[in-house]
């Protein structure tokens, strides 16, 4: 049995084409939806071969799901005038991703659909949507009370020697770093290892973590952490403006340097490390500072130990010396004392003068014997004191210090203490315990 129509009559059709070309016709020519400013989503962003950028625009909700979405399409000549601007204005490529604030013109086309036509976009608001992402970032930090916890970290009571880098083998920065670091003029020597990571893109936070898992597995081994990378455009730090990596770095038991990028660079890992330099060259050299600082401590103690040996040894000799001398006067004065003694008994007691005589005589000799004793029992603990300090400032001499690992910069006949004190070109000699080098400061 035929089923009845919806339609009883049936009037002539027309064509798809006559059909699309009434929407065409209507949407194209409504003057609300040309040149309107419009805030979304870039996703799935992609330049075809003929320059015209592709995109979808598109808008979330407060759970993430996507509430609205349409095709856009910025033709070649304004994606190329809009590229630069954005680049310049906010640092960043436009890109999948992105907060935009877009002006658009809805195009219906009766082949190709509706799509819109980006005709211009304001980078400042881009900007302020990564300015305020990254505020949000630190914010959380705060309020979970960890911003400041890996500078905290207590570091080592010498000098930090056994670094563990986190970087991309071959890059420049990584290389800056490690000449600069090799290279120091002190002779200073330090202990690396590479914990390879990539640092810019997609894989820059999964990789930099698990770099930072291998070390916390051998602790033991490492003084503090460096994370370098360097300079480039600013979109490609934007890895390092993550929440997840920086509470990892906050929380590491290790002290970490970051030394990424230029000066310029600011990112949010620089406000949760221990130590924020500027460039990787300037992380190297912070390291060398801290070696040098301890050197000249050491060099600071040296002279003071030197300094009170010498004091000690002057003193003991000067009271040595003035002990010496008072025993001439002591022996003359009790001499002279029973010799005294001995007249007055000699005239106050004429038949026993003989007997009296010879009784001092024997009590003089025993006295000066005696004295004699104790002079000599004085002088050997004198003595020995005063080998004892000798002892010490032979231990304490430059060439025992040589001995233990240190050396002693020359030029000419004058000795060297400070990097400042040496210009390029200068002709210096390197004393060390056994045998001296020359070389020329380049």
């Amino acid at each position: 049995m035929q089923q009845p129509s919806l339609f009883p009559s049936k009037p002539q059709g027309m064509t798809l084409s006559e059909f699309n070309a009434r929407i065409e016709d209507h949407l194209n020519g409504v003057a609300s939806l040309h040149n309107q400013w419009v805030i979304a989503e870039t996703s799935d962003l992609r330049l075809n071969r003929s320059g015209h950028c592709y995109t979808e625009l598109i808008e979330k909700d407060a759970k993430g799901e996507t509430v609205a979405k349409i095709g856009a399409v910025m033709w070649a000549g304004t994606y190329r005038q809009l590229y630069h601007i954005f680049l310049q204005s906010t640092g960043q490529v436009l890109s999948t991703g992105m907060k935009v604030l877009v002006n658009v013109t809805v195009s219906f086309h009766r082949l190709y659909g509706m799509k819109v036509v980006i005709n211009d976009i304001d980078p400042s608001y881009t900007l302020g949507d990564m300015e305020r992402q990254r505020q949000e970032i630190l914010d959380r930090l705060k309020a979970e009370g960890i911003i400041d916890l890996n500078k905290q970290q207590p570091w080592p009571n010498m000098p930090p020697q056994r670094i563990a880098i986190v970087s991309a083998p071959g890059a420049a920065g990584y290389g800056d770093f490690m000449n600069q670091l090799q290279g120091n003029s002190y002779g200073l020597q330090f202990y690396t290892c590479l914990f390879s990571a990539v640092m810019q893109g997609a894989q820059t936070v999964p990789t930099v973590k698990a770099a930072l898992d291998r070390i916390n597995s051998n602790i033991d081994k490492f003084d503090c952490v460096v994370i370098i990378r360097g300079g480039g455009a600013t979109s490609e730090l934007n890895s390092f403006d993550n929440y997840d990596l920086a509470s990892y770095v906050a929380n590491f038991p290790l002290p970490v340097i970051v030394g990424i990028g230029h000066e310029r660079d600011v990112t949010v890992l620089d406000y949760v490390a221990a130590i924020r330099v500027k460039t990787p060259t300037a992380a190297a050299e912070w390291l060398i500072k801290c070696g040098t600082n301890a050197l000249a401590r050491l060099d600071e103690l040296q002279e003071t130990v030197a300094s009170a040996v010498r004091d000690t040894v002057a003193a003991a000799r000067e009271h040595l010396a003035y002990y010496t001398s008072l025993i001439p006067a002591v022996a003359r004065g009790i001499i002279d004392t029973n010799r005294i003694r001995l007249d007055n008994h000699a005239r106050n007691i004429p038949f026993a003068a003989n007997n009296l005589l010879a009784n001092q005589r024997t009590h003089l000799q025993r006295m000066v014997e005696r004295m004699g004793d104790s002079v000599a029992r004085a002088m050997q603990r004198e003595q020995q004191r005063l080998q004892a300090l000798d002892d010490k400032a032979v231990l304490l001499s430059p060439q025992n210090t040589l001995r233990r690992g240190y050396s002693l910069v020359r030029v000419g006949d004058k000795c060297v203490t400070a990097a400042s004190q040496l210009q390029p070109g200068d002709n210096i000699t390197v004393q060390f315990a056994e045998g001296s080098a020359d070389a020329t400061v380049h």
